[in-house]
């Protein structure tokens, strides 16, 4: 096997392994905290999540397969930076807070949502991912870990236009319709430590790239907003 080969053949099992953590977070920290399969919140939310996954998966593999080399390489783990190591591992456990809180609210019925609210959190995490895509149609250095690569340019066009972290912006949205989706309440209580994790992320991350990317400074100075235009 020549090395383009065993790169691909190294990218599918990745890729395919990461699908497989997401089927098994789906089932721990959502059916079982519930104690049923009898949830049609978290079914349209797990459909949801693994077709638009499955979606931008396909996409960056037809279109730019480094750029998902570089996403499937993920995790507190593969983090270079130990602040960064940190500020994953303290947004994963809220990740996971969202589910399990969401899925015992379902279980012991502390909350009442309606339906329309229920659509409307499965509209927002369609948003979220929505974004998330147009942040990596325009930016093929957007790494899933803190980096600067040999060849990496700064990125001004698309949603990078608006806000710095067009990314972050539809993590944020796809995190706040998450316990909605799922009909709780409750779990909208991770939605402010965890937006505390990723604006903690950026503020470290603009500071590596100030330091690490060439004209990132200047680009701050251009584009002044991070996460949501005309406010901040």
């Amino acid at each position: 096997m020549n090395p383009a080969d065993t790169k691909a053949y190294n990218l599918k099992i990745k890729t395919f392994f990461g699908f497989v953590e997401l089927f098994v977070i789906i089932v721990l920290f959502l059916f079982v905290p519930a104690g049923s399969f009898d949830f049609w919140q978290a079914w349209v939310y797990s459909i949801i999540l693994v077709g638009s996954s499955a979606t931008i998966t396909f996409y960056l593999w037809k279109t730019d397969p480094e750029l998902l080399a570089r996403r499937v390489n993920a995790g507190p783990v593969a983090e270079k930076e130990r602040t960064q190591k940190l500020v994953q591992s303290f947004n994963t456990l809220l990740f996971i807070a969202f589910l399990v809180i969401s899925a015992l609210d379902h279980r012991y019925g502390w909350s009442n949502v309606p339906l329309y609210i229920v659509i409307l959190g499965e509209i927002l995490v369609i948003l979220g991912y929505f974004l998330i895509f147009l942040a990596f149609r325009e930016n093929a250095f957007a790494s899933a870990i803190i980096e600067v690569t040999a060849d990496q340019k700064v990125i001004t066009t698309g949603p990078y236009s608006l806000v710095r972290h067009p990314l972050y912006m539809g993590g944020l949205i796809m995190m706040l319709g998450t316990p909605l989706a799922l009909g709780s309440w409750w779990g909208l209580l991770m939605f402010i430590p965890f937006t505390l994790g990723i604006i903690w992320r950026l503020l470290d991350e603009e500071k590596f790239l100030s330091k690490n990317l060439p004209g990132y400074k200047e680009y701050c100075q251009k584009v002044r907003y991070r996460l949501i235009p005309f406010l901040w």
